[in-house]
């Protein structure tokens, strides 16, 4: 049995902040992806969402995780809560730049005429801060949790030491070289503007 066999990986965040790449790097570095492609690759998304429709239903009907272990999949963050007792779970969390998320996904957003204009940037931002400072303790008092923080803006300018990070939480044995090759800054859109001093 290997280290990952023992508990189910997640890949979580925001919608918006390089779970799909993460997701494209551990299935690189030999972890098996837990998808179903029915959500295609488009414009926003090139290489593919890497999502696994069951996920959503999680609350409803959790018997997807019975065939999880040593696998990985993602999730967006506010489904961590839905999981289910009787598993241990070890959650890649991916940070990125809160503006760039914002600009992220106001573009795609745009492209499929679903924006909303009645909410503000401002307050996008103070709720994205508080749910993520929530989910983060939730994360850290649950004992079948644990999580590692991933920067995506470190991870683009350099991904070998997160990638070996990345690595030994998930208990060591991934093969680094080829999780380091997903990173792909050519894909790196909606950065922050520089502002001035």
């Amino acid at each position: 049995m290997g280290a990952q066999d023992r508990f189910v990986t997640i890949v979580s965040g925001l919608p918006r902040s390089g779970t799909s790449m993460m997701m494209r790097m551990l299935e690189a570095g030999g972890i098996e992806a837990l998808i179903d492609d029915i959500r295609e690759a488009d414009i926003d998304n090139p290489r593919g969402y890497y999502e696994y429709e069951p996920v959503k239903s999680t609350r409803d009907d959790p018997r997807w995780l019975e065939s999880a272990s040593g696998k990985v999949v993602k999730m967006v963050y506010s489904l961590l809560y839905d999981l289910a007792d009787g598993h241990q779970y070890r959650v890649v969390f991916m940070r990125r730049d809160l503006e760039e998320i914002l600009r992220s996904q106001q573009k795609m957003l745009d492209r499929l005429g679903t924006r909303e204009e009645s909410v503000s940037d401002d307050a996008m931002r103070q709720l994205f801060t508080a749910e993520i400072d929530k989910c983060r303790k939730f994360l850290r008092d649950d004992p079948r949790f644990s999580f590692l923080e991933v920067d995506y803006n470190k991870l683009l300018s350099g991904p070998g030491q997160l990638v070996e990070e990345v690595d030994r939480f998930l208990g060591g044995g991934l093969d680094c070289e080829a999780m380091a090759a997903v990173v792909d800054p050519s894909l790196y859109r909606n950065r922050a503007q520089s502002q001035p001093c």
